[in-house]
């Protein structure tokens, strides 16, 4: 069985030119996850989005997911049924630490993952449309999710990043990841 995923994606290409093309992705991207939210109407039939943290996050995404392909001679967008996993990290607010000398320690009560704003859904919707034709044809395509959420940055789970971001994996349906 080949290898969907290349995990440590070099920033250069080898000496033999692009590497070609896996049969699936893995790409990594930092920033904050911004949701993609309502849009509002500003007239002649123009609509703006509402949240102005969507726009820098789909660039974030965009730039990486087009860095990643790019170093694979015959990429083409992935088309057909596909599975996808998305973990996206966020910072800890302050106030889940303690104060003084124990500024370093988490409260007890601190949750132990991000549960309120933004919605999963809608940061899942603003990264989708971001890798729609570079990673996939369309967002569409994607059938299902192998792992999806939001986690604090540096809890030590499955992909989650050290600063805030996500890492993203997509693979054809009925493919195993050989290293996810």
């Amino acid at each position: 069985m080949s290898a969907l995923f290349d995990v440590e994606v070099p920033a250069a290409t080898t000496a033999a030119g692009p590497r070609p093309a896996p049969s699936g992705i893995s790409l990594t991207v930092y920033g904050l996850p911004a949701p993609q939210g309502s849009k509002r109407h500003v007239g002649n039939g123009v609509m703006v989005e509402s949240s102005k943290k969507v726009k820098p996050w789909r660039q974030d995404v965009k730039q990486a997911a087009l860095d990643t392909v790019a170093e694979h001679a015959d990429w083409t967008p992935l088309d057909g049924p596909l599975i996808a996993s998305m973990v996206f990290t966020f910072a800890r607010p302050k106030g889940h630490y303690r104060t003084g000398r124990n500024a370093h320690l988490l409260r007890d009560s601190a949750p132990p993952r991000p549960h309120g704003m933004p919605d999963l859904s809608k940061i899942l919707r603003s990264t989708e449309d971001a890798l729609t034709g570079i990673v996939w044809k369309d967002d569409a395509r994607v059938v299902g999710y192998a792992q999806l959420g939001k986690h604090y940055a540096g809890t030590g789970a499955p992909d989650v990043l050290a600063m805030p971001g996500c890492v993203i994996r997509v693979w054809p349906l009925g493919e195993e990841a050989a290293e996810r």
